[in-house]
């Protein structure tokens, strides 16, 4: 089966920004599962998977734009310390962040006695990343995955 949109698609992956070593792998763990045409993953990744069948492996760049997006000047907040419950910090460090939309992962400009200056680009912004994938095994969603948006079950979302 080709991966099309609404494919559930389990792969092993490592990424790099390219030129550089790896930051990330699936190695020694199971493979991710995303549901395609969903939102899962980054979109140049996503794009670059679509026709490909299982146990074919491919490498790929994804530039920033179509990655984790451009870096944004100006995008920094200043957070009371409360926020980050107790824990030590310091500048760079990079800390998830619960929002009024969720978890959002940050990183710490400044510390203060009080508040905590954060940069709220992603992390991986502005970068251009490499990828190294193996397709895994490739299957049609079921009627809850497409409800939901997510996978369910093996390397996916367990309600």
């Amino acid at each position: 089966m080709k991966i099309d949109k609404n494919s559930v698609v389990r792969f092993h992956y490592s990424v790099a920004e390219q030129g550089q070593e790896s930051i990330e792998s699936s190695e020694g763990r199971e493979p991710m599962a995303i549901l395609v045409g969903h939102g899962n993953i980054i979109p140049g990744l996503e794009e670059a998977m679509m026709g490909r069948e299982a146990g074919e492996k491919f490498e790929v760049d994804v530039p920033a734009a179509q990655a984790y997006g451009e870096r944004r000047e100006g995008l920094t907040q200043r957070v009371p310390k409360k926020h980050f419950e107790g824990q030590p910090l310091h500048p760079g460090m990079q800390v998830v962040l619960n929002t009024n939309f969720g978890p959002r992962a940050v990183t710490i400009e400044k510390v203060g006695m009080t508040v905590v200056d954060v940069d709220l680009n992603h992390p991986m912004a502005g970068k251009d990343l490499h990828f190294a994938i193996e397709i895994v095994d490739v299957r049609e969603a079921n009627a809850e995955e497409l409800e939901h948006g997510h996978v369910h079950g093996d390397g996916g979302h367990h309600h």
